[in-house]
Parts: C-alpha cells; structure tokens; sequence
C-alpha cells in the first residue's frame, strides 16, 4: 500500500487500469440492462414493477459499500497518514452521495404502486435517509474549510462515526418491524430469488461496482492534480 503512496506512481498504475474499469463497465452493465429489463420475467405479485429492482438494489449496495471505503480510507490516512487516502474518500464521497440518492429515489418510484405511498418512516428507509446526510455531512465538511488539513481532519472523524450507520442499515429489516423485504440474495440458506432474476440483479451489480472503480480513479486523478495546483500556487505567493 505504501508503494502506491507516490501520487506520479499511483496515477501511472490508474491510467492502465482505467480503461480496462470502462471496458468491464460495458461488458457487465450492457448485457445487465439487457437481461433486467427484456429478458428477466415479471413478478408474479409486482409484475413489471420488478424491474426497478435491477437499478435500486445495486445503488443501495453501492451506496453501503463506497461509505465503508471511505471510512477504511480515512482510517488510514488518521493511523498511517498515508497521503492519497484522503484524497481517496474524497473522490469517492459524491459517487456514493449519488448512489444513496439513487437507492432513495427508485426506492420511493417502487413504493408508491406497492405500499401506497411515495416514502415510510421505518427502520431501513430512515437509516438509507441518514446516510444520505452523512455523505452530504462529510462533502459539506471538505467545502466549509479554506485549509484542506484541517478539512481533512474533520472530514476523517465524520467518515468513521457515521460507519456505525452500515450495520444499522444492513440489519434494520431483522432488528425491527418493518415494511422493507428482507435479504434474499446474501443469506446463510442461499438466495430466496429466482436465477432468471438473480443473474441480471448481480450483472448489474458488478456494472456498477466497475462504473464506481472507473470513475473513482478519475476523481482521485483529478484530486491528485487539483493539490498540485493549488500547492504550485501557494509556492509562488510564498515567492513573492
């Protein structure tokens, strides 16, 4: 991991790796939308309304997973002070903000004609809703500072208090009563879904888990160049 704490080394390994993350993209993401939204079966209850699952379930996995990179990477960046970790949760935080809005938004579409109603204060909806606002909590952190170390700092302990969210939204459906449908893709007897729709559901799954790897590099690339910069500007004010 120290290796790749040399930004010129890191983002040479990132430009050979980010093509082949569009390439992946395209090769998962293409045949996914295909299969979810021709191939896959309606629902014998939900009918065509299913296939807003194909979009939401994979959002809301993203959404869980980029927050837990984020706190590992600012967990790093507080114990090893290792200097692309912060750049990595902050690159990585308005594409797991947009993954949660998304999970927020197909969500309520699906609710509406199923439970009668756009949004339902329960257990996995309201966790879903706070972690919505720790993202925009953790972005409005890196905009309200001038000095980007003291930004870093604060941003770091947002990223690792929020965490304890995860679990609560994982197991909300278990520890609480709620309208919410429990797991039925990761659980211990297997999964409780058809393989004519698990297999577009998990297609869709590493399409977005590829599109958030492709984009992510860019975004740390972009970080990468944006504190070059503002370090250039600041040498040359010193200057004179």
């Amino acid at each position: 991991m120290q290796i790749l704490a040399n930004p010129n080394l890191f983002m040479r390994i990132a430009r050979k790796v980010i093509p082949w993350a569009w390439a992946a993209t395209a090769l998962t993401l293409g045949p996914g939308l295909y299969l979810a939204l021709f191939s896959s079966p309606a629902d014998y209850q939900q009918g065509e309304t299913v296939r807003i699952m194909y979009v939401h379930v994979p959002a809301a996995w993203m959404a869980l997973f980029v927050y837990v990179m984020m706190a590992v990477a600012s967990a790093v960046a507080l114990v090893f002070r290792h200097p692309l970790a912060d750049a990595a949760a902050k690159a990585a935080a308005p594409m797991g903000a947009a993954f949660c809005f998304l999970s927020l938004a197909t969500g309520s579409i699906w609710g509406k004609p199923m439970w009668g109603t756009w949004w339902v204060w329960d257990a996995r909806l309201t966790s879903m809703f706070v972690l919505m606002l720790l993202y925009l909590g953790y972005l409005a952190v890196w905009k309200a500072f001038d000095d980007p170390h003291r930004a870093a700092g604060l941003a770091r302990v947002v990223a690792l208090v929020g965490v304890i969210n995860i679990p609560i939204v994982k197991f909300s459906v278990d520890w609480w009563n709620t309208l919410h449908q429990p797991a039925s893709v990761v659980k211990m007897d297997g999964p409780a879904i058809d393989p004519a729709m698990l297999w577009p559901l998990l297609l869709m799954a590493l399409g977005y888990t590829f599109f958030f790897i492709a984009l992510h590099l860019v975004a740390i690339g972009n970080e990468i160049t944006a504190r070059k910069i503002r370090t250039a500007r600041l040498k040359a004010i010193g200057a004179h």
